[in-house]
């Protein structure tokens, strides 16, 4: 399938969401990879308004769900109603059933919540009592997070974060940009926007998946991968500083999700193969979340991302 199918959905997004084009692609390329998204970002930086777009403009369930400190596991998955005029149990499912879900500020809800969330990413299936329910074949988990703000909040476990297959951050838009917003709100005051006349089909969304598992990816291009992932658990081998600064690597997650989300990157361009530069693109966004720095390179103001391009600098091109 051509990457032109992807048109309609990406002029759909650019009329609700002015700039965020890093964003933007990750959100792509999380949806055509399988995979989920975790989006960081101070408030008001359209990290909402951009998750409701993409739903729009796919065939699909959404749900929207405000996470707090109050909520309980059934209130995602569901729970089991008894009914009297059957004298029976009978589940009625949470909003984890919906193909696309947003989790608002996902880490102000508890650990019994974070649990929850956590098998149906990782499993695409959710357990209540003895019964096992699996989840609709398209399922994909969007969830936002503060920051700065601390107050009420609860630290995502490392298991979680590392079932999120990119972490998009969303940044203040440019002066240019933010002129265009007012425009969009003027306009928008005045006329609703409405979804696309033709949504994105589950049936082009698959088909699309395959195309990309299919992408050729060269055995040393899987070599390289791999010397990444091994190098942020022994940077000592490559730099005395990477070795001052980081205290965990990346997962074997990381390495599939690189080999992953770079055949859908080179997809996205056109190409019919993985080239080098497809991989370095979408490595910071895989990696930023699976690393854990230490409290030296914290003290320097030493950044996940400055960690993150001085492996990719030291790590040699195939």
């Amino acid at each position: 399938m051509n990457p032109s199918v992807l048109d309609p959905l990406r002029a759909h997004l650019a009329s609700r969401v002015i700039g965020q084009t890093s964003f933007i692609d990750s959100m792509l390329i999380c949806l055509l990879s399988d995979g989920h998204l975790l989006i960081e970002g101070l408030p008001g930086l359209a990290k909402t308004t951009a998750v409701k777009a993409l739903a729009e403009a796919i065939e699909g369930d959404f749900h929207r769900i405000q996470f707090t400190p109050d909520l309980l596991p059934s209130d995602l998955i569901g729970t089991d109603i008894y009914r009297h005029e059957k004298g029976d149990f009978e589940f009625r499912p949470g909003p984890l059933f919906h193909n696309i879900l947003l989790a608002d500020e996902v880490n102000r809800a508890p650990a019994k919540v974070q649990s929850a969330l956590l098998e149906s990413m990782g499993e695409q299936q959710i357990t209540v009592g003895q019964t096992t329910y699996p989840l609709p074949a398209f399922f994909m988990v969007l969830a936002t997070q503060n920051p700065v703000e601390q107050e009420g909040t609860y630290h995502l476990p490392e298991a979680q974060l590392d079932r999120f297959l990119m972490q998009a951050n969303v940044d203040y838009p440019n002066r240019s940009e933010e002129l265009q917003i007012l425009e969009l709100d003027s306009a928008q005051q005045k006329e609703k926007p409405s979804p696309p006349k033709k949504p994105l089909s589950q049936k082009q969304l698959f088909s699309i998946r395959k195309d990309v598992a299919d992408l050729y990816l060269d055995p040393k291009l899987n070599s390289y991968i791999v010397d990444l992932v091994q190098a942020s658990r022994n940077p000592e081998a490559y730099d005395k500083d990477l070795a001052r600064w980081c205290r965990f690597g990346a997962s074997p997650r990381a390495s599939i999700a690189l080999a992953r989300c770079s055949r859908t990157c080179a997809w996205m361009d056109g190409e019919e193969f993985v080239a080098p530069h497809h991989i370095q693109a979408v490595a910071p966004a895989i990696l930023r979340h699976r690393i854990l720095l230490t409290f030296e390179a914290e003290a320097e103001g030493i950044t996940t991302d400055d960690f993150l391009s001085r492996l990719l600098d030291m790590v040699a091109i195939p």
